[in-house]
């Protein structure tokens, strides 16, 4: 777990402050602090412009890439790196991966300094703030407008809305490579063997909570460290009922946002599940991976609100037989105003090239490189996760159910999905963090947990100190 989807490594919900302690104040970029003239990079030597090198990658070169070395490794990206420097067009170029597990910290020297690598996976708890450095790096639109290595154009082989979690102020600076589902997850097993309806509503969620109480097991559990997973599930289902009539108030931190209608309706149905015994006390207590494998080896919960990394997370603390599968995000009730199959699904994992680095080109043709089919689909066997790449997962989901019922959702949503970029952008996890455990914890009201996010939202708009970014 990356403290992901904007990531956004795949933990973008739980990225705490991003790195704040660390960074520049937001009004100020890293570049302002550099020296005139100081530091390498600059975009270095450049090559040929072909159909094969469409950069214009220098011949001899070396590409620099630094990798969050987080829940996916970084072997994906080497495995990239080595189709690239075999690949015609490439002549002599090489490729240096390294891993890092804190991004901020080992790179804003190298920012400040002039010398940023050319590749950069900006993820992990200890990433990059993206108001800090949005005016740093490239438009990465020329990566998703050139041909991949099959030579079919990129665009065409995306699934829709994969450059809006990377597009600030109308920008594409960031290419987020995984493609994350938000859903509700569960035991087909389990729930086959009782004879238990999947639900479809929050208007359900009571008779089942009912029924694993009878079983001597819970509806939900949470750790301390993924109390918000609980705030993204009831964000998300707002808006999977009512649309961007709930989601844009959010994501601009508009006064009284929080007291919508529906969110409001969505909190109480779940104060209700809290209070009637049936989200298992202690999770505040507890480690995040600790529940979650009471809930995917013990089964003692019946359900998990989680982005579809999950499974690779758990993949060694999950019961024989388990059969893990999702479902989106549920709607308040059978009156939502959005499309049938209407849910969250994001690109995570953003990758970003340096403007100033010494070979730019080499870092858009590593994209490039990873966007190819071959690419992709290794990524997908592997790591039990779809890449932003289309049709790169088989029916069978590489033997997974987990990853099949991925497939089943983004197909049933086709182009009908959205985003939450806000507290991501600002930097609220760490703050929200005690608020949702309290509330889990049934040591706060509806009124309480909606007074005391409000407060949070409407601090991060007052504060002039912040560069607000309108989001549409």
């Amino acid at each position: 777990m990356e403290l992901n989807n904007t990531s956004i490594s795949r933990r973008n919900l739980l990225r705490g402050t991003v790195a704040t302690a660390l960074l520049l104040p937001f009004g100020m970029s890293l570049a302002s602090c550099a020296a005139p003239g100081g530091g390498g990079g600059g975009g270095g030597a450049t090559g040929e412009v072909t159909a094969d090198n469409p950069f214009g990658v220098a011949a001899n070169s070396t590409v620099d890439a630094v990798i969050f070395n987080g829940g996916y490794g970084v072997d994906y990206v080497e495995n990239s790196a080595k189709i690239m420097e075999k690949s015609k067009g490439m002549d002599g170029v090489t490729i240096k991966v390294s891993p890092s597990t804190k991004i901020a910290t080992e790179l804003q020297p190298r920012f400040v300094g002039g010398n940023p690598p050319d590749l950069v996976d900006n993820s992990g708890a200890n990433s990059i703030g993206w108001n800090t450095i949005i005016d740093q790096l490239e438009d990465l639109t020329d990566v998703v407008d050139a041909e991949n290595l099959e030579g079919t154009k990129i665009a065409d082989t995306l699934f829709a809305g994969v450059k809006e979690p990377g597009t600030f102020d109308g920008k594409f600076v960031a290419l987020n490579y995984v493609m994350t589902v938000y859903g509700i997850w569960y035991s087909s097993s389990l729930f086959e063997k009782n004879g238990w309806e999947v639900p479809k509503s929050w208007e359900d969620l009571k008779a089942l909570g009912e029924a694993a109480k009878a079983q001597g097991k819970y509806l939900f559990l949470w750790g301390k460290e993924a109390a918000t997973y609980y705030q993204t599930l009831v964000i998300d289902s707002a808006v999977i009922q009512g649309g961007d009539e709930v989601r844009l108030p959010l994501e601009n931190l508009e006064e009284g946002c929080w007291s919508n209608p529906i969110i409001q309706d969505i909190l109480t149905i779940l104060h209700d599940l809290i209070t009637s015994g049936y989200v298992k006390p202690g999770g505040s207590g507890t480690q995040f991976t600790e529940a979650q494998a009471q809930w995917s080896n013990k089964e003692e919960a019946l359900l998990y609100p989680s982005g579809s990394w999950i499974e690779n997370e758990m993949k060694s603390q999950t019961a024989e037989g388990f059969n893990m599968m999702g479902i989106a995000e549920l709607p308040l009730n059978g009156d939502q105003t959005t499309p049938a199959g209407y849910m969250r699904a994001e690109a995570g994992e953003p990758f970003i090239v340096p403007s100033k680095a010494k070979n730019p080109a080499g870092g858009k043709e590593l994209l490039r490189t990873m966007l190819s089919k071959e690419s992709a689909v290794a990524f997908a066997k592997e790591k039990l996760a779809p890449t932003i790449v289309k049709n790169t997962v088989p029916e069978d989901g590489f033997g997974s159910t987990a990853l099949q019922s991925q497939g089943k959702m983004l197909a049933a949503a086709g182009d009908n999905v959205f985003t939450i970029k806000f507290y991501n952008l600002y930097g609220m996890n760490s703050d929200q963090l005690p608020i949702w455990n309290s509330f889990l914890d049934g040591k706060m009201s509806v009124e309480e947990i909606t007074n005391q996010l409000q407060a949070l939202t409407d601090k991060v708009r007052e504060d002039d100190s912040v560069t607000k970014i309108e989001i549409k």
